[in-house]
């Protein structure tokens, strides 16, 4: 097929302006015309009053040989190229040894699809419960405060991700087309089939649900192995090399290919990580609130007379402002339509997070605002990071009033320094609840002072931005892995070999679609040093 790229139209174009402009791209008849389909579907809206779509269109026609040739020269019009995934190897038949794989997030599930995918049928341990289980915990802690310090946000079948947005973009790079990978067999779990070709695809919590207990059923199916509510008290090493993992009840499973897929918030986990001495060092992230505004708002800001459009969709944005104090602040994990949640897994700790359903159709947008930090921000041990984030969310936890409620202030108040006393316009979502106060001690002072610089810089760029009735949250603090978990080439851990360490709680990945890429990547190196047969 021949791929052209750049395919620039109106928003409102018809149904055969595509067809007539493959015709006069490639200048060409409408019978040499056999297919075509689409690629990848975005949008400039850079001027909101001339918005239009950009497409990559894959197009097979009666003389493609000729036509890349006549283009050869083109970069625009090119060979379409390969997109299916190839297994790099299968598993012997005499395989005595099972690859494990410790956290079932989206490094995790990825890993142990393709494993099983290949033979190798590994052994999946998930700390958390399976998916609707977990669910159900999750939304009893937000509705009745009662936190599951093993089954919540961040623990739990599906990872941090399932009770998110559902971003599946990267800016990871990808010639192996990995990521066509991952979204075929999202789709095949019953994903819509956009997310095959819209520029910004997304899912949704309750679709991301239905879809991990499919993937789990596949990986079964294949000879897999999962355990939920299975904890990971040990490493076994003997000269540098994992022999086996020691689980929660005293249980040894031998293995010496363990992948470490843990997430970003399992605190313990990187600390019996660290008393082994497996390497680890200290990595930024960021810290800061959430933001909430209409999302009317921001579908005027970013859209004008075009906001409400099918195509659009629920406006987002993504924003930056480096301060005159040197640090940078951006917003992260943007959530159109959604609501801001609580995502704590520790007692007497409260933590921000966003989600959005499919649809994207509540009444607000909201987005993490955050400063970002480096290990010269909490000099110490490689966990030291870990430590400040604790002391951040047993602030907020103080400060929402000691029962899991979130500590708010509107965005006109905290530019002023004053504390909130009545809500505005925008109604907070957060649950189980908001306190409203003053956020100028719940972050060190560079933070505050960067935001305070920071809002109003936005505000120049989405109008009302920095709307006085504009709420804020906190605290955001689980932006990324405040660790590192080194590995080599071969994606083994740099000092102990035979683990793989990967994902987001490894720092490795920045969401759902980086981190299932990093699956991928450590399930062929896994693959190819087993007792395989190349393919």
């Amino acid at each position: 097929m021949i791929r052209l790229s750049n395919i620039k139209l109106p928003l409102d174009h018809d149904e055969d302006a595509l067809v007539n402009i493959i015709l006069s791209t490639l200048e060409i008849t409408a019978d040499q015309l056999l297919s075509f389909n689409m690629f990848r579907r975005g949008y400039d809206a850079r001027k909101k009053s001339n918005i239009f779509l950009i497409y990559t269109l894959d197009v097979e026609t009666a003389i493609n040989p000729q036509l890349l040739e006549k283009f050869a020269d083109n970069q625009l019009i090119k060979a379409t190229p390969d997109l299916n995934y190839h297994f790099v190897a299968q598993a012997a038949d005499d395989l005595t040894e099972r690859p494990v794989i410790i956290g079932f997030g989206p490094c995790g599930l990825l890993a142990g699809l393709l494993l099983a995918q290949m033979g190798y049928k590994p052994i999946i341990l998930e700390r958390g419960k399976e998916v609707r289980e977990r669910t159900k915990d999750t939304f009893g802690f937000w509705r009745k405060k009662i936190l599951n310090t093993e089954s919540n946000v961040q623990f739990g079948e599906g990872g941090a991700g399932t009770f998110s947005d559902g971003k599946l973009s990267t800016q990871v790079k990808d010639p192996k087309q990995y990521s066509r990978k991952v979204l075929t067999e999202f789709v095949a779990a019953g994903a819509p089939e956009e997310i095959m070709y819209v520029s910004k695809p997304h899912i949704g919590t309750f679709r991301l649900v239905s879809m991990v207990e499919k993937m789990r059923a596949e990986i079964i199916a294949l000879g897999g192995e999962i355990r939920f509510s299975t904890k990971v008290d040990d490493l076994d090493i003997e000269d540098g090399q994992i022999t086996s993992i020691t689980l929660a009840g005293g249980e040894k499973i031998e293995s010496q290919h363990v992948v470490l897929a843990v997430g970003h918030s399992a605190r313990d986990t990187f600390q019996m990580l660290y008393d082994k001495n497996v390497y680890i060092e200290a990595k930024p992230f960021s810290i800061g609130f959430r933001i909430e505004h209409e999302q009317s708002m921001i579908d005027q800001a970013r859209f004008g007379d075009n906001a409400g459009n099918e195509i659009l969709g629920a406006a987002d944005y993504k924003l930056v402002h480096h301060c005159k104090n040197g640090r940078s602040v951006y917003s992260f994990c943007m959530c159109p339509g959604g609501t801001v949640v609580a995502a704590s897994s520790e007692d007497q700790c409260v933590v921000t997070n966003g989600m959005s359903q499919y649809s994207r159709n509540e009444r607000n947008a909201n987005s993490a605002v955050v400063v970002g930090i480096d290990p010269s921000d909490y000099p110490g041990n490689p966990l030291a990071g870990i430590d400040l984030q604790r002391q951040l969310e047993k602030k907020a936890y103080a400060m929402g009033g000691n029962n899991y409620d979130a500590p708010a202030q509107k965005v006109g108040d905290f530019l002023k320094g004053k504390s909130s006393e009545k809500l505005g316009s925008v109604e907070p979502s957060f649950k189980p609840g908001i306190k409203l106060t003053d956020l100028s001690d719940a972050l060190p002072d560079f933070c505050i002072t960067a935001l305070r610089e920071a809002i109003p810089a936005f505000n120049r760029k989405i109008k009302g931005f920095a709307l006085d009735d504009a709420l804020l949250t906190g605290v955001e603090t689980r932006t990324s892995s405040p660790i590192s978990i080194k590995r080599g080439n071969d994606f083994q851990s740099i000092n102990t070999k035979g683990l793989y360490p990967g994902g987001e709680g490894a720092g490795y990945a920045g969401g759902i679609m980086s981190a299932a890429i990093d699956g991928i990547k450590i399930a062929e190196a896994i693959a190819l040093s087993m007792n395989t047969k190349k393919v």
